[in-house]
């Protein structure tokens, strides 16, 4: 194809439109994920994940444990801890992230962060940074992995704050 030919213009169109679909497609999937956590409707939040990915994040007393999809995340909105948190109120919210697609792969970098209602008034409870990775199914765009550390200003919050220059 010519480069300024209408083919290749056209190609090249829609080369773009899929890259903005596949980014509005990644921001709905993790938007998704707060209101589901937030509600205790546990299966559809493990299921956001492809089978057998997975999410590490920082525990309360500074370690780390990852859970594998779909059960064991799915099984996490199931705590008492987590339960707690939803029947006193919360929001888990996702910043807007930096997303990179290449294909049908894809990575986005950014904050999380929880607020919580304490007697009447609301406060910010914990805020952390992410690396996700997510990969295209035959059912859209799912979560490979997510990486969440507190933003604690330990070595590894901030590593993986850096990796929004590598995406």
């Amino acid at each position: 194809m010519p480069e300024g030919s209408v083919e290749a213009r056209l190609a090249a169109l829609e080369a773009r439109c899929r890259k903005a679909e596949d980014h509005l497609e990644i921001l709905n999937l993790l938007n998704t994920y707060g209101p589901l956590v937030d509600s205790a409707t546990a299966e559809a939040a493990g299921e956001l994940w492809v089978e057998g990915g997975g999410y590490s994040f920082t525990l309360p007393d500074g370690g780390t444990k990852r859970l594998s999809a779909p059960d064991e995340i799915a099984g996490m909105y199931h705590w008492e801890g987590h339960l707690e948190l939803v029947k006193t109120g919360c929001a888990h919210l996702t910043g807007t992230p930096k997303i990179s697609v290449k294909g049908d792969e894809a990575e986005a970098v950014g904050y999380s962060v929880v607020i919580l209602k304490e007697e009447d008034r609301w406060f910010l409870w914990r805020a952390a940074v992410n690396h996700w990775t997510f990969r295209r199914t035959g059912e859209g765009w799912r979560i490979v992995e997510r990486f969440n550390r507190a933003l604690d200003g330990s070595p590894e919050s901030h590593a993986t704050m850096r990796k929004v220059t590598g995406i």
